[in-house]
């Protein structure tokens, strides 16, 4: 990897020629088309159809898969390349390519049967189609023991019920199925700390309109207004024994795998964020003047917005790294964690400081700032928190 000039003028690792065609491409879909909608997207909590269409045109939901289930045949870094672009000027947008691919798409692809690919895959990396990722319940997220949906096997179909909570792309109109973790079992080979024996945890799909399968109303949110979040219910759902995703049993362990690289995606995005919050305090404090003259000529200012420059740097060479690893094959866990820990706290610094550069235009919900301050608190909750973060890059020192 080589250096590539970010808008703030600082260079970061280097990027080959595809990589910054690529970053050229997305940069300027991001400012010449979502940029100009993003506050009255916002303003009307609308999801965005036309920009999701105009991005699976692009391929951008295909980045990472293989050209033979109509993806571009590119990789992973290719769609945090992505991301973190579409983060700078609009959060929403950027969680919805983000889920589309990692917890939509990506498991189906990792984990699917050829027939379960070739059913599916076609629509989902081309945005015809979008899918969510069912796993967090009211009693249940990071904790797999806190999962209360069950799915029960008798005569050839799964018979679900239960419910989900916070889950995207699940309410679109676009939307065509949601993968769902549920208890199908015990598992022996984990107990409990009274002794009783752990649950067996599967993956199934889930599509759309099924009878008992109900979407609720989407939630009011404090930010990514223009993201689709809703919580699922399922009242006795019935699907083919053919709609098992992976191996009975595996479906937690193998979300936990996705999460891994959903991390690297998040950071990214969560670097986008923290980078666009330098972008728009360098030109405020160019443009903006008080006693006389532009309040960037005041260290108070610039200072502050040195440091949020260097946030967005250490977050873009923390995921830049963990892609890397990803990428080579190696381990990269710890490096995933670390990424979305310092990234999505960077995004949250950033705009708590750009609102300051701002002062009171920085209150007001037109500015990007402002919505970056809204937005950027759930990148520190979203796909790990960050306490599970902490967890994590504890647990890789032996502590």
């Amino acid at each position: 990897m080589s250096t590539t000039q970010h808008s703030a003028g600082l260079a970061g690792p280097e990027l080959d020629e595809d990589y910054r065609d690529l970053v050229g491409t997305v940069r300027e879909l991001a400012d010449e088309v979502v940029a100009p909608v993003s506050a009255s997207l916002d303003a009307r909590h609308e999801f965005p159809y036309e920009i999701v269409r105009q991005m699976g045109e692009m391929g951008l939901f295909g980045l990472p898969f293989p050209e033979e289930y109509g993806g571009m045949g590119g990789d992973y870094f290719a769609l945090a390349l992505a991301l973190e672009e579409l983060g700078r000027v609009n959060q929403s947008v950027a969680i919805t390519l983000e889920a589309g691919v990692s917890l939509g798409a990506m498991p189906v692809y990792r984990f699917g049967t050829e027939e379960q690919k070739g059913a599916w895959l076609p629509d989902l990396v081309t945005a015809r189609a979008l899918a969510g990722f069912g796993l967090t319940e009211p009693n249940g997220g990071s904790d797999a023991g806190g999962t209360q949906t069950t799915a029960t096997l008798a005569d050839g179909t799964w018979t679900v019920n239960g419910a989900k909570e916070f889950i995207t792309n699940s309410g679109t109109d676009i939307t065509r199925l949601v993968t769902v973790t549920a208890v199908t079992g015990v598992n022996e080979a984990r107990r409990g700390p009274d002794g009783s024996p752990g649950k067996e945890i599967s993956t199934l799909l889930v599509p759309s309109g099924t009878p008992g399968f109900t979407v609720g109303g989407a939630y009011d949110k404090m930010g990514w207004n223009s993201s689709d979040t809703h919580p699922l219910f399922f009242d006795g759902v019935e699907v083919p024994e053919a709609n098992l995703l992976g191996e009975r049993g595996r479906g937690y362990a193998n979300f936990l795998s996705i999460l891994d690289e959903g991390r690297i995606a998040i950071a990214a995005l969560s670097t986008g964020a923290a980078q666009g919050c330098v972008d728009e305090s360098i030109a405020y404090a160019k443009t903006r003047t008080a006693f006389g003259q532009a309040i960037g000529k005041n260290q108070a200012v610039s200072f502050k917005i040195a440091r949020m420059q260097a946030r967005a740097h250490s977050a873009r060479l923390a995921y830049y790294e963990a892609a890397a690893k990803m990428l080579a094959g190696k381990p990269f866990k710890t490096e995933a964690a670390i990424a979305k820990l310092v990234a999505g706290e960077a995004a949250m610094d950033n705009a708590r400081d750009a609102t300051q550069v701002f002062g009171g235009y920085g209150f007001m919900n037109e500015s990007l700032v402002a919505r970056h301050y809204r937005d950027s608190k759930i990148l520190e909750i979203g796909e790990g928190t960050t306490e599970v973060q902490l967890m994590l890059i504890a647990r890789s020192l032996g502590l």
